[in-house]
Parts: C-alpha cells; sequence; structure tokens
C-alpha cells in the first residue's frame, strides 16, 4: 500500500521522507564520510576514484562532482549530510546554500535575517487555481 503523501505537491519543495532517505542513502553515507580529515583529504586528491568506493547512482556522482547541490536533493541527499561538502570545499553553509538559491551571499543573507523567502505561491499546486488537482 502506497502512503499518502501530499507534501510531494509542493512546487520547488522536496521533502526528505523514507522515499529519499533509501535513495540517498549511499550518498548521505558519502558525504557523512567527509567527517574525517583523511576522507576529505582523499576525496579532494582524485575525487573521480574516491566517489567510486561508494555505491551511488552515476547522477549522484555526477552532481556531487558538479556541485549541484539541488540535483543533490532531487536524488536524496539530506543538507545536514552534505553540507560536509561545502565544508571540505571550505565554503560555509551560508555560501553553499545561496549557490542553491542563485544569489550572491550577501543578497542570501538579507532575505534570511529579513524573513527568509515570501510564503506567498509555496502552496499546494492544486491551491494555485491552475486547475492541476
Amino acid at each position: 500500500m502506497a502512503l499518502d503523501r501530499p507534501y510531494a505537491d509542493i512546487p520547488g519543495t522536496t521533502i526528505f521522507d523514507s522515499t529519499k532517505a533509501r535513495q540517498g542513502y549511499h550518498l548521505n553515507q558519502f558525504f557523512y564520510s567527509l567527517m574525517k580529515d583523511e576522507n576529505r583529504k582523499r576525496f579532494l586528491a582524485d575525487e573521480n576514484a574516491y566517489l567510486d568506493e561508494w555505491p551511488i547512482t552515476p547522477e549522484q556522482k555526477q552532481a556531487v562532482l558538479d556541485r549541484d547541490y539541488n540535483r543533490v536533493i532531487a536524488l536524496g541527499g539530506n543538507v545536514y549530510f552534505f553540507a560536509k561538502l561545502f565544508f571540505t570545499d571550505e565554503q560555509s553553509f551560508e555560501i553553499g546554500a545561496a549557490s542553491m538559491t542563485g544569489m550572491e551571499p550577501a543578497e542570501y543573507r538579507r532575505m534570511m535575517l529579513s524573513g527568509g523567502r515570501p510564503a506567498d505561491g509555496n502552496r499546494y499546486t492544486k491551491e494555485q487555481g491552475n486547475g492541476q488537482d
């Protein structure tokens, strides 16, 4: 029996649920490995070789290599795990998150300090009056 996931209908939002957790299990294990200095060094020395040690999909591997964090989320990555990649790349969480929004870090910081993104438009697709149910 399939679970009812009404949150799957929120445009622009990916919820890290049990399905995403299963999809991204090995990917997130890779990110967690970056907690250790020796693993960060090995990864940075040869990213392809280090990633080949993990049973991740080719799409997940490419998303990591491209530092395409939004794609990482779509492929099961959890931001609390893949933030270790930000830090491995000597970036702050703010810079990493800003890159995911397409904003410059200063613009992203101002937005967050003023309360974040407005809720307008962050509704179920079926509530937006566009005829989709």
